[in-house]
């Protein structure tokens, strides 16, 4: 009758090197594939925000500008519209670019009958970005919103 002998070989669940390293493997990989995953879903959050609040300051300045009785008036309504908008959706007011534009172009703007056409740019910068050596402004997605409204034929502006 042949006798086995055990084996002195170990095997891998016998190695204490070995043990509990899944669990960190885990976690580190886990980390890694993590942070950047909600760094990119905060900063399409932040762009999504702005170009909402953008394309709703283009809308509702157009809409305060048709719907002004004079050019003062008007001017009024676009700078509190934009105040509004600013506050609501966290756009920096130094970083709005708003051009009002008159179609068929050529005479005073706004006037009755035409128009108008406002354009509102503006930038989002990134999140977490250092504003060292102008890293927050080379960082940045611009973000534009146009919007178009007819003033009225009785408008009896300027």
């Amino acid at each position: 009758m042949l006798r086995w002998s055990p084996s002195t070989e170990r095997t891998r669940d016998d190695d204490p090197d070995d043990r509990g390293s899944a669990a960190l493997e885990f976690i580190v990989i886990g980390l890694l594939l993590l942070v950047p995953l909600v760094y990119v879903v905060v900063t399409l959050g932040l762009i999504q925000s702005q170009a909402l609040g953008a394309e709703a300051g283009a809308r509702h300045v157009a809409r305060a500008v048709a719907g002004a009785s004079d050019p003062e008036d008007a001017d009024r309504r676009a700078e509190r519209v934009l105040a509004s908008v600013s506050d609501e959706y966290g756009i920096d007011p130094s970083r709005i670019d708003l051009s009002v534009e008159c179609a068929p172009s050529g005479a005073a703007c706004p006037r009755a009958g035409a128009t108008l056409l406002v354009r509102l740019r503006s930038t989002v910068p990134l999140p977490l970005v250092p504003p060292v050596f102008g890293l927050d402004r080379v960082a940045a997605v611009p973000v534009e919103a146009t919007a178009a409204q007819r003033v009225s034929r009785f408008w009896e502006g300027g």
